[in-house]
C-alpha cells in the first residue's frame, strides 16, 4: 500500500505536466508558425517478486511472473511539425513555408537560429528582418526606391525600380532542413536552435531536394487544434482525479490496518 501512494503520486505529476504542455499549446493557438507539443511517457522500474517460468513444484513452471510497477515518468516533449494552414495577409514581405524547411536568422552575437515565422519586415537600413529585428541570414537588402517586392515560390526576391519599371534582382531566400526537426531546441520568440539531436542544418533553395516552397503574402498559422487540446485537457484532468482516488483508497486501507492492531 505504501508503494501505491508513491506510484499514484508519479501519475499525478505526469498529468500535471500534460496540463502544463497543453496550456502552452492553447496559449499559442494564434502564434505564427507555432508547432504543438505532446508529452511522451514510459513506465518506471518493476519490482519482480517472481520471474515467469519459475519452478513452483516438481515439473511445474509458473506461466506468468509476479511484477509490480513503480509508476510513470516523462520521457520528453515532442514537437509535431505538421503544417499549419496559410492565412492571407496582403503584406508582400510575409511568406508561408509550404512543406519542410526553416528560415535562418542571425542573432546579434552572430549565432544562427531557425524559424517558421515568415512575418518579414524592412529595417531603417533596407535590410530584411524578422518582427523582432533579427537579420535574415541570406543578407537581403532592398535599395531605396525599389517597389512591388515579389517573392517567388523558389525564394527568388525581385522588385521594380525607377519610373521605367526596371526589374531588379534583390537576392535569394534559402531554407534549412534537419534530419530530426523534433530534436531542435525551442528558444522562444518563434526561434529554434540546432542541437546534436537535431543534426546539422542543410541549406538549400526552396522546392529543391525535398524543401518546401514559399507563398508570398501569407503566414503559416499555428498547427494547434483547440478541440484536440481541450480533449487532452479533460483526459489529463480525469487521470489526475483517478490517481488521487488511488491515493485515497490506499490511505483508507492503511487506516483499516491500523485499527486492526488496536
Amino acid at each position: 500500500m505504501f508503494r501505491a501512494l508513491y506510484t499514484s503520486a508519479t501519475g499525478m505529476e505526469a498529468q500535471k505536466l500534460v496540463v502544463d504542455v497543453t496550456a502552452n499549446n492553447l496559449a499559442n493557438v494564434n502564434t505564427n508558425g507555432f508547432k504543438r507539443s505532446h508529452v511522451d511517457f514510459a513506465d518506471l522500474l518493476y519490482v519482480t517478486q517472481r520471474q515467469a517460468g519459475t519452478e513452483v513444484a516438481a515439473g511445474q513452471q509458473a506461466p506468468t511472473g509476479l511484477q509490480v510497477g513503480s509508476g510513470v515518468r516523462a520521457v520528453g516533449t515532442t514537437k509535431l511539425f505538421t503544417a499549419g494552414s496559410p492565412e492571407a495577409t496582403g503584406n508582400p514581405l510575409d511568406v508561408a513555408i509550404q512543406g519542410e524547411g526553416f528560415l535562418r536568422v542571425t542573432l546579434p552575437n552572430g549565432a544562427d537560429r531557425y524559424t517558421r515565422d515568415g512575418a518579414l519586415r524592412i529595417d531603417s537600413q533596407g535590410r530584411i528582418v524578422t518582427g523582432d529585428g533579427l537579420l535574415l541570414a541570406d543578407g537581403l537588402n532592398i535599395d531605396e526606391g525599389v517597389t512591388n517586392i515579389s517573392i517567388g515560390r523558389d525564394g527568388t526576391v525581385s522588385g521594380i525600380q525607377g519610373d521605367d519599371g526596371t526589374t531588379v534582382n534583390i537576392g535569394q531566400i534559402q531554407l534549412s532542413r534537419f534530419p530530426n526537426p523534433a530534436g531542435l531546441s525551442s528558444e522562444g520568440g518563434n526561434l529554434y536552435a540546432e542541437t546534436e539531436a537535431s543534426g546539422i542544418a542543410v541549406q538549400g533553395i526552396p522546392e529543391q531536394n525535398g524543401l518546401g516552397s514559399l507563398l508570398q503574402g501569407h503566414l503559416e498559422k499555428s498547427n494547434v487544434e483547440v478541440v484536440t487540446e481541450l480533449v487532452q485537457l479533460i483526459t489529463a484532468q480525469r487521470a489526475y482525479e483517478v490517481n488521487s482516488r488511488a491515493i485515497r483508497a490506499a490511505d483508507e486501507m492503511l487506516s483499516v490496518s491500523r485499527e486492526l492492531v488496536r
